[in-house]
């Protein structure tokens, strides 16, 4: 840890010189930064790391002209606890978004999750703010947040101003007039006086239509503005613009709140909405089609686009921006427009993984012809490892890597990542530095010559160092499962206390996330705790998991000598975050998002009833 401590020291007294030296000589503004994370592609995914129908030649050049890292990881091995701890530097068991409701339990977003990322955390469009940059958002957002406790704006930098009472969640936030029981036999959090949000007075000064139209399935219902009309406002309660994610640091954005599942009938469950900064403009499979039997939808173009349109309108400001591309393509049911359908050898995952590379290749030569090239740094990444419970014809690959998404073996969490920036970063490099995802937090606030918040734990490292200096910062990685710390890796060695990927039950109907891949009293299909002697690996020499080392040997025993202190010392400093994920409700899916009036498709929740959600592995 010294060792980090020293090469951020060092290269920050570089920064330092470097900004006076761009002052004098008068101009140059901080980088742009451009993070492009997907959604469950895996580590094998890409020609660079070995797939063998090499059919990512954009981001194989990517990689050729900037830096691989062949060891990063993503936070969680599930995409919503991933994507708050990139936005926020810190572990999903820091900033909320786990569950407690079971052991051991992965938890996410889905519509009816009514908690999220509490207000008290800092989101990188955020603080980058300080430093003058425009931020977009395109594709999935996927981050809920829930109204900050009493004491949370002491924790906020003067400069950020009062936070809203609310911040945005896009599903449910609590008011003032809400009580908040604690009930640990459950694990959750009963939401009380549900019925006084909707109340006039508690609005944020709304007022209702003269008529609103909601729509029962297909079937469209005209009410009055009377209480039928508030009520019949409980699951847009969410939606109000100051829970939405451009009060969250961000300016613009164009994608959607949730992944793009469906489609559903908007009577039990509302399709998703897609939206453009403050209003929805449609839903997936309405305005928004995906042909689930031919795997064709134009999103990855749509999205494409967006991106292609912010960076010339932000180049043409001349001001610094942070683009977060966080497209969806490689998400069962994965999705390509038409000309690419049928043109990888991989078959349909394969196709949105070649247009995904000849968008980021559009990306880059755009960012050339704009001479803005070496002055943006960009990041290729991915929220989790392969989902090969949907492979091979809609999961990707994690190559020599065990298991998947879900699990917290290597394949559910090294990912692939590539760093370009040209004449900064040399080409052809390649850094063995262990990298996390988190990472990007605080080396893009580093790029923008700002520091990570002092008031709280920072996990992520600024990787400037490695990256332009190829230092090597020693630090432990902590792999989390919901509220249990399943495994950590120091170094090359690799710790499991815990192992398990799902139950008996579900694996006798078919779920499998480790297909092919059985290990003998590792792969378990139920919870089986080694805490006292942690099945250990060397992932230098075995890097599929399969031969723990020996218990008894000299190298078992200096392992475990050099990691149990790592451990104890991240248990004892270890705040969690109160648990997000523990609450559901039907009543605060997408069912009237703003917007919704002037489409027409504003659709009438039903009454509200939280409950304990259910996680099943």
């Amino acid at each position: 840890m010294r060792a980090v401590a020293a090469a951020t020291k060092g290269w920050r007294l570089l920064l330092v010189l470097s900004t006076v030296g761009i002052a004098a000589a008068g101009a140059r503004q901080p980088p742009n930064i451009l993070v492009l994370l997907m959604d469950d592609m895996g580590w094998g995914d890409l020609g660079v790391y070995g797939e063998p129908s090499r059919e990512t030649p954009n981001l194989d050049q990517m990689a050729a002209e900037g830096m691989l890292f062949p060891n990063f990881y993503s936070a969680n091995p599930l995409c919503s606890p991933s994507r708050a701890a990139l936005l926020t530097g810190r572990l999903p068991i820091r900033n909320g978004f786990y569950t407690t409701n079971a052991h051991a339990r992965n938890a996410y977003t889905p519509q009816e999750v009514v908690g999220g990322i509490p207000d008290s955390e800092l989101l990188l469009p955020e603080l980058l703010k300080e430093a003058g940059y425009t931020s977009k958002i395109v594709g999935k957002w996927c981050e809920r947040v829930l109204g900050a406790p009493p004491h949370a704006a002491a924790h906020r930098p003067a400069s950020l101003g009062r936070p809203p009472r609310c911040l945005p969640r896009l599903l449910c936030c609590l008011g003032p007039s809400q009580e908040l029981r604690g009930d640990s036999s459950l694990g959750m959090v009963m939401v009380m006086g549900m019925w006084s949000l909707l109340r006039p007075e508690n609005a944020s000064h709304q007022r209702p239509p003269k008529s609103t139209v909601w729509q029962q399935g297909s079937q469209p219902v005209e009410l009055g503005h009377s209480q039928d009309w508030w009520q019949s406002r409980a699951g847009h309660l969410g939606h109000r613009p100051q829970f939405h994610p451009l009060k969250h640091g961000f300016d613009e954005w164009f994608g959607s709140p949730n992944c793009h599942f469906g489609p559903y009938d908007n009577r039990a469950r509302p399709n998703i909405p897609v939206y453009r900064n403050w209003e929805m403009v449609g839903r997936f499979y309405e305005e928004f089609p995906i042909n689930l039997k031919t795997g064709e939808a134009n999103l990855t173009q749509i999205y494409l686009e967006e991106a292609l349109g912010f960076i010339r309108r932000q180049q043409a400001r001349q001001r610094p921006f942070f683009l977060y591309w966080a497209i969806d393509a490689t998400h069962a049911p994965v999705y390509a427009s038409g000309s690419f359908l049928g043109t990888s050898r991989r078959g349909r995952y394969g196709d949105a993984v070649r247009e995904i590379d000849d968008s980021v290749g559009r990306i880059l030569r755009l960012l050339r012809e704009l001479r803005l090239g070496e002055n943006t740094f960009v990041f290729f990444t991915s929220d989790n490892g392969a989902a090969l419970i949907s492979a091979p014809e809609q999961g990707g690959s994690n190559g020599p890597f065990l298991c998947g998404k879900q699990t917290t073996f290597e394949g559910g969490m090294r990912v692939p990542a590539i760093a370009w920036w040209p004449g900064h970063i040399p080409a052809g490099q390649v850094s063995h530095q262990l990298g996390s995802t988190m990472d990007l937090f605080s080396t893009s606030l580093s790029l923008a010559g700002l520091k990570p918040p002092h008031d709280r734990a920072v996990d992520g490292l600024d990787l400037l160092p490695a990256i332009l200096q190829g230092q090597l910062m020693d630090r432990p990685m902590f792999y989390y499962r919901g509220n249990t710390l399943m495994a950590v890796t120091l170094g090359l060695y690799k710790a499991h206390f815990w192992t398990w990927t799902n139950s008996w039950e579900e694996f006798k109907q078919g779920i499998d996330f480790c297909p092919g891949q059985n290990v003998s009293g590792v792969t378990t299909h139920t919870q089986e705790e080694h805490t006292k002697l942690p099945l250990m690996f060397h992932l230098g020499r075995d890097p599929g998991e399969r031969y723990p080392l020996s218990f008894g040997s000299a190298e078992y025993q200096d392992a475990l000598g050099r990691i149990t202190p790592a451990v104890q010392q991240h248990q004892e400093a270890l705040v969690p975050g109160q648990p997000q994920l523990n609450v559901c409700n039907q009543a605060v899916m997408n069912w009237a998002p703003p917007g919704c009036e002037k489409l027409g498709k504003c659709l009438r929740p039903p009454e509200s009833v939280p409950e304990k959600c259910s996680w099943l592995h």
